[in-house]
């Protein structure tokens, strides 16, 4: 399996504000915004893989730092952070630009955890990652400590699980 360079996986994806997707404080739902990055993550890890099913293993550190608003173009930029066996980092960044002003501001930026599946549903091995930019180098430096967390998180959740009920409430 060859390896790829992190530009091989990198996905752009631009649109426009509108005013359907804005909440009671007229900026972007935060919902509307993650639906966004997956939509583009997934085609980072598709384009990564050459697989046609990848799914969304985890979401996490995903962080709001500006408000979008109407007046804003939303660019999301994505690409393979980090590569483990069966299991790939996406990196999201977005940038929203103030389409009157042309001032753009780093938005919002999360990682997300994907896993490609064969025919029977089962995840098979990623393909390393080749950083080359000072930003991919520094997310790729970084990513084992956050598949560290990530596994401690995924025990974490299965703890938890393990206590839930699914009795109905009402009874």
């Amino acid at each position: 399996m060859q390896a790829k360079k992190v530009k091989e996986t990198r996905v752009v994806q631009t649109d426009q504000v509108l005013i359907n997707d804005l909440n009671n404080y007229h900026t972007l739902f935060g919902g509307v915004l993650m639906k966004k990055m997956d939509a583009c993550a997934v085609l980072s890890a598709r384009r990564h893989t050459r697989i046609k099913e990848c799914v969304t293993a985890s979401t996490d550190s995903v962080n709001f730092i500006e408000p979008i608003r109407v007046s804003d173009s939303v660019c999301i930029e994505s690409f393979v952070s980090y590569t483990g066996k069966r299991s790939m980092e996406i990196f999201c960044k977005v940038v929203a630009e103030d389409l009157e002003t042309g001032n753009r501001r780093i938005a919002a930026t999360a990682f997300f955890t994907f896993v490609p599946l064969d025919e029977n549903k089962r995840p098979i091995e990623v393909p390393a990652v080749i950083p080359e930019t000072e930003e991919e180098k520094f997310l790729f430096e970084t990513g084992k400590e956050r598949e560290q967390i990530r596994k401690l998180k995924r025990q974490q959740n299965k703890e938890l699980v393990s206590k839930l009920t699914v009795d109905k409430p009402w009874d």
